[in-house]
């Protein structure tokens, strides 16, 4: 794990996005219900996703499936003061989870939105990374289209999380996988 990753670790530690009921088991590697059939993930996974995406301060991110917002503290610590992300997930209730719990400590640098009918969040497109937290069943055009040019994407597909560059021309996606992931389905 990078120095950078670590301190986000650190600076936002999960516990504080966890539901009371589940919050004991906070250092146990692995993932935690959230409700609505959705789970906190598991943070050694986190910390991949989150090197694989090699997020620079004052970027804008996408972090889509939010859920209580963990991952989106996390890269607003990453992105520093001068950075944004925006958190988009379909269910409403967390939405208002991860809105509260980022309040709640004073993280001023990201907003969260429910998800509409196009994946991600287009209207504040493009962006330098998209970070998605659910399981595809391939890549949706949609995200990539909202990629900056020489952007990354970390995104988990049929069992495999990939990194997936788009090149500086905007005209070719570079894949990297790694097998070996579960997550929940994105929907």
């Amino acid at each position: 794990m990078t120095d950078a990753i670590s301190d986000a670790f650190r600076a936002v530690p999960r516990w504080n996005f966890l539901p009371d009921e589940v919050v004991g088991q906070v250092d146990i590697d692995m993932p935690l219900p959230i409700g609505h059939g959705v789970t906190n993930s598991q943070p050694s996974t986190v910390a991949r996703m989150l090197e694989w995406l090699e997020v620079e301060p004052g970027q804008k991110i996408l972090d889509v499936g939010s859920g209580s917002g963990w991952t989106t503290a996390l890269l607003a610590h990453l992105v520093g003061q001068n950075g944004y992300v925006i958190g988009v997930e379909r269910i409403a209730e967390l939405v208002e989870v991860g809105r509260e719990n980022t309040m709640r400590l004073g993280i001023k640098n990201v907003e969260f939105h429910e998800a509409g009918d196009v994946y991600g969040w287009p209207d504040e497109a493009p962006y330098d990374r998209i970070l998605v937290s659910a399981d595809a069943r391939d890549l949706p055009d949609d995200l990539t289209e909202q990629l900056a040019p020489g952007g990354i994407i970390v995104i988990p597909v049929a069992g495999s999380i990939f990194k997936i560059k788009k090149d500086e021309k905007n005209e070719e996606l570079i894949a990297h996988e790694h097998p070996g992931y579960a997550f929940v389905p994105l929907v």
